[in-house]
């Protein structure tokens, strides 16, 4: 009897693996690489979602550093912007050189050496009381010169029957003698003299204003506020 016919033997692949067991080589091999290609997909797949989520949740810096520089803008302008505007304080005005106090009623009468009647039993005269606060307030050069403060008390008087003024300094003011009769004198030339047709009651009035003048720092000392009186016809004296 034959015997079963012998398998024939087929010439191998050079590189090729023999395969001993049908099946259990080609098996192996096969799934390896399918395995490799599941994994790198994977991971491609997520690397797809990390990076977009990335992107989308990473800080801007040049946006927080426009941000911060607005703010810190915002936070230094905001105190000047809130903060009222506050004009700058005038300086202060020295104080007048000169102060008038109120027209005195000193005498009035029917002359000079008869004017008995003082105060408020003299009616007004306004328009001599003005001419005089004028001449005195518009000529403050007449006053003397001095570091400390002073007054002169000018003496005005009225005579009607012969139309005649006379300015002439009062014993109430601080400044008598020579000082107070050159500024008196001063006063008088820049008088004007107003109408004589003015209403009164009486032929001779006397009537005052004290003026206070400030001291002037940077003028030279004024001189004794009581010198010797000069020689000549002694005047009257009003207080």
């Amino acid at each position: 009897m034959a015997g079963p016919p012998s398998r024939s033997s087929m010439p191998s692949i050079p590189g090729e693996p023999r395969i001993r067991r049908l099946g259990v080589g080609s098996s192996g091999g096969g799934d390896r690489p399918l395995r490799a290609q599941v994994v790198v997909g994977l991971v491609c797949v997520a690397i797809l979602i990390a990076v977009p989520l990335y992107l989308l949740r990473k800080p801007s810096f040049k946006g927080n550093a426009g941000a911060a520089s607005a703010s810190a803008s915002a936070s230094a302008g905001a105190p000047g912007a809130l903060r009222p505007q506050v004009p700058p304080a005038a300086p202060l005005a020295p104080p007048p050189r000169l102060t008038l106090g109120a027209v005195q009623k000193v005498r009035c009468g029917a002359s000079a050496a008869a004017a008995p009647n003082e105060g408020t039993m003299c009616d007004t005269l306004p328009p001599f009381e003005e001419a005089l606060k004028q001449a005195i307030s518009g000529n403050e050069g007449c006053a003397p010169k001095s570091k400390l403060k002073g007054s002169i008390n000018y003496v005005l008087t009225v005579d009607f029957t012969r139309k005649k003024l006379h300015i002439f300094p009062g014993a109430s003011g601080d400044w008598r003698g020579k000082q107070a009769r050159r500024a008196t004198s001063c006063v008088e030339s820049a008088l004007k003299v107003p109408d004589w047709n003015v209403p009164h009651q009486y032929r001779f009035y006397a009537i005052a204003v004290l003026a206070t003048y400030a001291g002037a720092q940077n003028d030279a000392p004024a001189a004794s506020a009581n010198p010797a009186a000069p020689s000549g016809p002694a005047l009257p004296s009003f207080e």
